[in-house]
């Protein structure tokens, strides 16, 4: 069929494993902090069929052995898809239902978004666009994965502005073909997911087509901007290898993805925070104190510094962006790029809390944006600042599941 939106049907794959809790594991970016997570969950796999084993922890990402664990992975797809570990689901959507930690129940549909309808770059009037700002120089390592690989394992997720809940919860009444439900590993709740397909597609294409009618900005990246971004250069960049070729029908194409309501009651957004990591932590304090105007004055932009052991509840008083968190972000990137140091982002005050109790580390808490303010800000402003929020806790991110080829 002739789909009207960047969102369509694809050849799903899902792999035949005795135990799927094994097969399954969070996306790449999170836990990045706490290399002993990963650690667990490598022993807990331990020889089992897993994704593990197709993506790389971004926890690893620039280490000396970044090389090899590329090699591995893509030696590890050709094994899988040799040994005939997937079975595909031809012009399929996946209709999913997450349960998650908290036990609240978060409604997606998997599919694939068309690149050709995508523009991560600020000001962008395309259907699908990135909520905040694209770091260019993360693309490159997560090229160099993509690039040779034969398959991709998404986590990216995609919002949709549906208050009339039009689109993806009538599937709930639909008598479809369960094709798994297992408890994920690590607290991440359990999964569930069903077959769509024939005039469930049809009925899900006319219903974003009504949405679409209402507003060009149909599409917003909710998790995994950097994956969709570098899913886009691969793409743009086989275009160029291959000048005069028609590659509107290449499989690279197109990027798998779960696209899910902003207006579900299970979707919560949370403040992304900042670890910073300096020679000088005291010059730091002093230097942001002085650069953010940072004062007890009740003020819009408020944020929570932790140093040691202690916390100071401060308002930025001069602001050089409309949220707090880019004010910071701002001032971030001019001290590090003149002094050095690094920064990591935390999902989750406690763990924030308990990673500045570090000698040299600075703890920066964010208050969460409204979800309800998204939308109307990427259209009027464009993308917000990077890694301003996240869509609830590290667990309860998505998993990966599903795949997809990207060669012919």
């Amino acid at each position: 069929m002739r789909f009207s939106t960047a969102f369509r049907s694809a050849d799903i794959l899902l792999p035949k494993c005795e135990d799927m809790s094994k097969w399954s594991v969070v996306a790449c970016d999170q836990y990045t902090s706490q290399p002993e997570y990963w650690e667990k969950v490598n022993e807990y796999v331990g020889g089992a069929p897993s994704s593990l084993r197709l993506v790389l922890p971004e926890v690893y990402l620039g280490r000396e052995d970044t090389p090899s664990r590329i090699k591995e992975i893509n030696a590890n797809i050709r094994e899988y898809l040799s040994n005939g570990l997937f079975e595909e689901y031809k012009d399929s959507m996946i209709y999913v239902e997450r349960t998650q930690s908290d036990g609240k129940v978060r409604r997606g549909l998997v599919g694939a978004i068309d690149l050709e309808r995508y523009d991560y770059r600020p000001g962008s009037s395309s259907q699908v666009r990135a909520t905040e700002a694209t770091v260019e120089e993360r693309i490159p390592p997560r090229l160099e994965i993509r690039k040779d690989a034969e398959l991709e394992l998404p986590h990216i997720m995609i919002l949709i502005d549906d208050p009339g809940f039009t689109v993806i919860e009538p599937l709930a009444k639909r008598q479809l073909k369960k094709l798994y439900d297992f408890r994920l590993m690590a607290g991440g709740g359990s999964i569930a997911g069903y077959l769509v397909d024939g005039e469930g597609i049809a009925e899900v294409d006319r219903a974003l087509g009504r949405l679409a009618e209402k507003s060009p900005l149909l599409f917003a990246m909710g998790d995994g901007n950097h994956s969709l971004a570098t899913a886009k250069e691969h793409y743009e960049r086989l275009k160029r290898e291959h000048p005069g070729e028609d590659m509107s029908d290449h499989p690279a194409r197109y990027a798998l993805c779960e696209i899910v309501d902003l207006h579900s009651e299970a979707l919560e957004f949370e403040a992304i925070h900042r670890l910073v990591k300096v020679d000088d932590p005291y010059k730091f304090v002093l230097e942001m104190s002085m650069a953010l105007g940072l004062t007890g004055v009740p003020c819009p932009q408020k944020v929570r510094i932790y140093r040691n052991y202690s916390v100071r509840e401060l308002c930025i008083g001069s602001p050089s962006s409309g949220l707090a968190v880019g004010s910071v972000q701002n001032f971030l990137d001019q001290y590090l790029k003149e002094n050095g140091g690094s920064i990591d982002y935390i999902h989750g005050a406690d763990v924030l809390r308990r990673l500045s109790e570090e000698d040299a580390a600075i703890g920066i808490e964010f208050l969460p944006i409204k979800k309800e303010e998204l939308f109307p800000a990427v259209e009027s402003g464009g993308s917000l600042p990077r890694k301003t929020f996240s869509m609830g806790s590290a667990q309860d991110k998505r998993y990966y599941l599903e795949a997809r080829k990207i060669v012919k």
